[in-house]
C-alpha cells in the first residue's frame, strides 16, 4: 500500500465547516471489490463523503454507495452475484420463452452470426451486458427517477470514453444504471453503450483514476482508491491475449500515474495490496474486500482527522434513508428510438400496469421479453407524468441483426469404423412483420441431410397464439435386425408439408396441433428384402397430430435442475391422404436434480404404433450413447420401443471462477430398454441392460463426450460424441 498524506486541512478549506471529501474509485475489474473494504472502514471511522467519481468497477461500487446503499449492503450484493452468469446475456434457460428453448434443442452453437447485405456481422462485444444491467437497475431502482446525479444522496459522476474520438466523457445525468454500464464497457468484451449520440466504452481508457473530475465537484480533499492491475512479467506474456491485455494495461497505468501526479497536499491515495487477484478473479471478491479494509486501516491517522461526531454522521447517513414504498406503475411508455418495437413491447408489458415499480415485479417480464432474442439492449427507468408514475422502456435492435445464421454439428465415432456426421445451418429472418413473425430455413448435410422451412406467425402483438406452415425434405437410414444380427438397412426419403396451430404457455410449455402430408420412399441399401419389408416402396402419410410440451430445464447440454416432458399423438387417416389409417404415440420425460457438484438425472422415453401396420419409415431407432450405450448408434429399430436411464454427473471442472470457463463432468449411466416388433412382446424380461462411463465438456460448439458403453451381452462401444444427448 502506498499513500500520500499531508496536513489535515488544506489552506483553501474553510475551518468553520467540515471538509468536503471527494472519493475517487478507479477501475480494475474484480480488483474493484477492494473499494467496498475501504467504504466499510470509512463508515466505521465516521468519514462523510461529499462526492464520488468512479471509473469502470469503481463506477459500479461508487454508484451503489451514492444511491444510498451502505457498505454492508454493497458487500452482500457483490458477494451474492453469480459473476459467470452475470456476464452471460441470456436469462436463465428455464425462463426463456418456449420458442427460444426449441432453438437450444435443435442447434448446438448458441451464438448466431448476423447476416446483412450478403455479409456476416458479429456483435460489437462478446457480452452485451443486459444481465449485468438488470442487476444494476434493480440495485439502484430506489433512485431510478433521479435524472441529475447531483440529486442523489451523494453527488456522483461516472467516467466513460468516446470510442470514436478517445475523449473522456463525464456522465452526470440520465439513467444511473446506463451510466455505469457505459463506464465499464471494456472494448471487445462488452458491447459499447450508445448514449447522448456517442458510442461509449470503459472510462479507464481515458482516465482510470478521475481525480480532476472529483475536484470539479467542489471538494476540499480527495481520497483516491487505486486498484489498477499491475503489469505482467515477461514470463506471463505467453500468448497473444496476454500481450494485448498488457498493451491496454500500459495505457491505463500511464493515465493513472498522470492522475496521481494531480493530487495535492492533503489528498490521500490508497492502493490495496491485492496480491494475485486479477481483474477477472470474481471468485476472489471477499479476498479483495479484505485487502481494501487492511489498506484503509493503515490510513487510520488521516481518517481520524476527517472523522465527524456521531450526530453529524447520523445526519449524513439520513440522506441515504430508504425512500417511501415504490410507486404503482400507471403506464408503460416506449421511447421513440425503439422503432417498430413500440406496440410489441407495450403489449408484452401491459400486465405490469397497477403493479409496484420494484425489481421483483419488473425484472421477470423484462427478462422474459429480452429472452425473445430480438434486442441488443432493453432498458427501463421509472418516470413521472404529473402525479402518475410509470415505466419508460427503450429497446435497441441487435446491431448484427435482424437476420441470423445458427450452426449445429453432430459427430459420433465408436472407434470401430462406425461414424456419423451431420452439419447444419439455420437461416433465421426475424421481425418479418410488426407481430414479430419469423422465417426459419434449415439446411443439413451428412448422414441425415435435410432442407426445411417454417413460417412462425404470432396472432397479435406478443400473443401466445400462433400458426406455423412448414415444409421439409429429408433422408435417414433405418436398420432392421433379427436379435443382434443385421438383416437389412434401408434409406428413407421423405417430403412433407403442413399447417400447425398452437399456444405457448408462459415460459414453460406449448400445446401444438396440426395437419401434415408426407410422400416418401424406402430403398434397400444393405441386406436382403423380406416379405414384410420389400426392397423398395413408396408411401403416403396424411393426418393430424397433437403435441404437449413442457420444458423447464436449466440446460440441454448438462442439465442440473428442471424437467422436460413431451407427449405426442399422431393419427394417419386415409381420408387425409394416408395409405391407411394408423395411430402412434410417443413420450419423452426427463427430470434433473442437483446438490452441490452432484446431479442425478432420470430420463425415459417410449413410443408405439397403436394401430395399423407401420412401414419401416415409422420405426423408432434405439442404440448409441445414452440410448443403450453398449449398442451401436441406431442399431435397433422397431414399431415399439421403451428406454429408461439413470444418469449421474459430477462437476469436476470450472475450478476457476474467472469469466471464461469450460465446465467438465464425470458421468455414469444405467440404462434399460429395447425395441419390439409386436407390442405384446414388450416386458421387463426382454429389456436390454446397458451402462456407460464418460467425461463430458461443455464447449462453445456444444457438449463433447468421450466414453465407453457396456451391454449385458458383454459387448463394449467406445464413443467420441459431439452433439445433443438430453
Amino acid at each position: 500500500m502506498r499513500a500520500q498524506d499531508a496536513p489535515a486541512a488544506p489552506a483553501e478549506a474553510d475551518p468553520a465547516r467540515p471538509l468536503r471529501i471527494g472519493l475517487v474509485l478507479s477501475g480494475g475489474g474484480a480488483r474493484g471489490a477492494a473499494h467496498i473494504g475501504v467504504l466499510k472502514v470509512l463508515e466505521e471511522r465516521r468519514v462523510p463523503i461529499a462526492a464520488i467519481a468512479g471509473t469502470s468497477m469503481g463506477a459500479v461500487v461508487g454508484s451503489l454507495y451514492a444511491s444510498g446503499l451502505s457498505a454492508a449492503d454493497i458487500e452482500r450484493l457483490i458477494s451474492s452475484i453469480d459473476w459467470q452468469d452475470a456476464f452471460r446475456d441470456r436469462p436463465p434457460r428455464e425462463t426463456l420463452n418456449f420458442r427460444r428453448k426449441q432453438d437450444d434443442r435443435e442447434f448446438l452453437v448458441r451464438a448466431p452470426l448476423g447476416l446483412r447485405g450478403g455479409s456476416l456481422k458479429l456483435p460489437r462485444g462478446l457480452i452485451q451486458g443486459q444481465k449485468l444491467g438488470e442487476i444494476l437497475r434493480g440495485a439502484t431502482l430506489r433512485v431510478a427517477d433521479v435524472e441529475d446525479f447531483d440529486r442523489l444522496p451523494i453527488p456522483f459522476r461516472a467516467l466513460a470514453t468516446d470510442l470514436e474520438t478517445g475523449e473522456p466523457v463525464v456522465i452526470r445525468r440520465g439513467s444511473l444504471a446506463t451510466a455505469v454500464r457505459a463506464s465499464m464497457a471494456a472494448p471487445g468484451v462488452f458491447a459499447p453503450v450508445e448514449a447522448g449520440g456517442r458510442l461509449l466504452v470503459d472510462g479507464g481508457l481515458a482516465e482510470n483514476l478521475p481525480v480532476d473530475l472529483a475536484r470539479e465537484m467542489g471538494v476540499d480533499v480527495v481520497l483516491a482508491v487505486d486498484v489498477s492491475s499491475p503489469l505482467r512479467t515477461r514470463r506471463e506474456l505467453d500468448s497473444a491475449l496476454a500481450v494485448s491485455n498488457q498493451m491496454i494495461s500500459i495505457l491505463i497505468n500511464r493515465e493513472t500515474e498522470r492522475s496521481r501526479r494531480a493530487l495535492r497536499a492533503g489528498d490521500v491515495v490508497i492502493a490495496p495490496d491485492l496480491g494475485n487477484v486479477s481483474s477477472v478473479d470474481f471468485g476472489k471478491v471477499r479476498e479483495a474486500i479484505a485487502a481494501g479494509e487492511v489498506a484503509a486501516r493503515e490510513q487510520g491517522e488521516v481518517l481520524a482527522r476527517w472523522s465527524v461526531g456521531a450526530d453529524e454522521y447520523a445526519r449524513f447517513q439520513a440522506r441515504a434513508e430508504p425512500r417511501a414504498a415504490p410507486p404503482l406503475i400507471a403506464f408503460v411508455r416506449v421511447t421513440e428510438d425503439s422503432g417498430d418495437y413500440r406496440k410489441f413491447i407495450e403489449a408484452a408489458l401491459a400486465p405490469l400496469i397497477g403493479q409496484p415499480a420494484d425489481p421483483a415485479t419488473v425484472s421477470p417480464p423484462i427478462r422474459a421479453l429480452y429472452g425473445r432474442d430480438l434486442f441488443e439492449t432493453l432498458d427501463y427507468r421509472v418516470v413521472h407524468d404529473g402525479d402518475q408514475s410509470g415505466l419508460e422502456v427503450s429497446a435497441r435492435r441487435k446491431s448484427w441483426g435482424p437476420n441470423y445464421l445458427r450452426f449445429g454439428l453432430d459427430l459420433q465415432d465408436d472407434f470401430q469404423g462406425n461414424n456419423a456426421f451431420t452439419a447444419g445451418v439455420r437461416f433465421v429472418l426475424t421481425e418479418v412483420n410488426p407481430y414479430m413473425a419469423e422465417w426459419n430455413i434449415d439446411l443439413k448435410v451428412g448422414e441425415q441431410p435435410l432442407f426445411g422451412a417454417e413460417f412462425f406467425q404470432p396472432l397479435g402483438y406478443a400473443s401466445p397464439w400462433f400458426v406455423a406452415p412448414h415444409l421439409q425434405f429429408d433422408s435417414r437410414s433405418i436398420q432392421v435386425r433379427d436379435a443382434d444380427r443385421l438383416v437389412a438397412e434401408y434409406r428413407v426419403h421423405e417430403s412433407s408439408y403442413g399447417l400447425e396451430f398452437g399456444r405457448e404457455f408462459s415460459d414453460w410449455g406449448e400445446l401444438r396441433a396440426g395437419i401434415r402430408h408426407v410422400a416418401g420412399s424406402t430403398q434397400l441399401r444393405i441386406g436382403a428384402p423380406t416379405v414384410a419389408i420389400p426392397e423398395s416402396t413408396t408411401f403416403r402419410q396424411g393426418g393430424y397430430f397433437v403435441r404437449m410440451s413442457f420444458d423447464r430445464l436449466d440446460s440441454v447440454d448438462f442439465p442440473r435442475r428442471g424437467e422436460l416432458f413431451t407427449l405426442e399423438w399422431d393419427a394417419q387417416r386415409a381420408a387425409l391422404g394416408a395409405d391407411s389409417d394408423a395411430d402412434a404415440a410417443t413420450l419423452d420425460w426427463l427430470v434433473a436434480r442437483s446438490a452441490g457438484r452432484h446431479t442425478l438425472i432420470f430420463w425415459t422415453g417410449a413410443g408405439s404404433a397403436l394401430s395399423g401396420r407401420p412401414g419401416v419409415q415409422n420405426y423408432f431407432p434405439l442404440g448409441g450413447f445414452l440410448n443403450l450405450s453398449g449398442v451401436t448408434a441406431a442399431a435397433l429399430s422397431g414399431p415399439h420401443f421403451g428406454v429408461a436411464r439413470l444418469v449421474y454427473l459430477r462437476k469436476i471442472g470450472s475450478g476457476s471462477d474467472g469469466l471464461f470457463d469450460v465446465p467438465t463432468y464425470l458421468g455414469l449411466s444405467a440404462e434399460a430398454g429395447n425395441v419390439w416388433q409386436q407390442r405384446g412382446e414388450a416386458s421387463f424380461a426382454s429389456l436390454r441392460k446397458d451402462g456407460a462411463g464418460f467425461v463430458g465438456l461443455e464447449t462453445p460448439l456444444g457438449p463433447l463426450y468421450l466414453g465407453v458403453g457396456y451391454d449385458q451381452a458383454g459387448s463394449m462401444s467406445y464413443y467420441l460424441f459431439l452433439g445433443r444427448t438430453f
